[in-house]
């Protein structure tokens, strides 16, 4: 290499560096102000993904005119241009997966959950995009796929009976999802007793998270065939009561009235209750020692119901005291019968 080609080389190299430079830090950031003025949120991650390779590509580009520049061999400046074509087709292969794989994960406007998805989502577009990627770049360097395509066709017959299990939970778990009635982040309780919040649907299990922090692992052919709860669906809201019991000596209409007042109270005051929901009671037997009834009220989570039962019995039981209404313990009367008796 003389030293005008070097000059030439390092100029090329240079400008390229220069270029990425001015792309990356003055027109990037012009282009990410415009994007988030935008409603449509995948635009945001298509201006990242591509910004991590600008840099990189008008590198190559200096690298590959400065090269061109330089007197040697044909064949050099053809395994040039093949590596230049690999890594610009690799580049935007990279990119279409990440924004196709991302955009599974991107939330609905105007809602706080995510667009059904999960890995497996994911994980399938970027293989087939990565298949495709690979099957271009051997097509744009001479290499016929049509052999490679009859193959792939008989190997996946073979891999298909050698793996019916995990094909089927992969199947099932494609089922779950396209379905879109069991989410990740929501909260379910299968029939077997565990319950959680979803935390993955993967190719081959789904992952719940237990109160305890533990994880329960369950296959996604088993979850597609047992019957289970979902809280989530078709709302987070839930309905829930609370069970109290009053003296037969009681007003009834007092306590409904006392009981719907404490009830509102409660709605007033607590965030995770649902503020446009008219709180009720209804009376539900004539137990053995009370009166029994159930308090209804709203909450936005399931989980949120349960700080909303400690906090509306705390509240319950000092109104009813200062109210004078009361709550029965369990009666029982024995009688004992002596031996001269019978």
């Amino acid at each position: 290499m003389t030293f005008d080609e070097m000059l030439y080389f390092s100029l090329f190299v240079a400008g390229g560096l220069i270029a990425g430079l001015f792309v990356k830090k003055v027109i990037s950031p012009v282009i990410k102000r415009a994007v988030m003025r935008t409603k449509w949120t995948a635009d945001d991650l298509i201006i990242e993904s591509i910004g991590k390779w600008v840099m990189a590509w008008f590198i190559a580009l200096g690298i590959f005119l400065g090269w061109r520049r330089v007197e040697m061999d044909v064949k050099y400046h053809h395994w040039l241009e093949n590596a230049l074509l690999i890594f610009y087709i690799f580049s935007i292969t990279w990119i279409v997966a990440r924004v196709l794989s991302g955009m599974t994960r991107i939330k609905a406007p105007g809602s706080d959950t995510v667009v059904a998805s999960s890995s497996i989502i994911g994980n399938i577009i970027k293989v087939i995009v990565y298949c495709i990627g690979a099957l271009v770049i051997l097509q744009s360097l001479g290499i016929s796929i049509t052999p490679i395509l009859a193959g792939l066709g008989v190997g996946g017959l073979a891999v298909a009976l050698a793996l019916q299990d995990t094909l089927s939970n992969l199947f099932a778990g494609i089922q779950i999802i396209s379905t879109r009635q069991i989410n990740p982040g929501d909260f379910i309780k299968l029939e077997s007793g565990q319950d959680g919040f979803v935390e993955d649907i993967s190719w081959r299990y789904t992952t719940l998270k237990t109160s305890a922090n533990n994880i329960v692992i369950i296959p996604n052919s088993k979850l597609a065939s047992v019957i289970l709860s979902n809280y989530f669906y078709p709302s987070k809201e839930v309905v829930f009561d609370v069970a109290v019991g009053v003296d037969y000596s009681s007003d009834l209409e007092e306590v409904e009235k006392i009981t719907i007042e404490v009830l509102k109270d409660m709605q007033r005051t607590s965030a995770d209750c649902v503020q446009n929901f008219e709180p009720f009671i209804r009376f539900q037997q004539f137990g053995e020692s009370s009166i029994d009834l159930k308090a209804f009220l709203k909450a936005k989570t399931f989980g949120s119901q349960f700080i909303i039962k400690h906090e509306l019995m705390k509240k319950l039981q000092k109104r009813y005291r200062e109210e004078g209404i009361n709550i029965p313990f369990p009666v029982r009367n024995v009688f004992i019968n002596k031996p001269g008796d019978l």
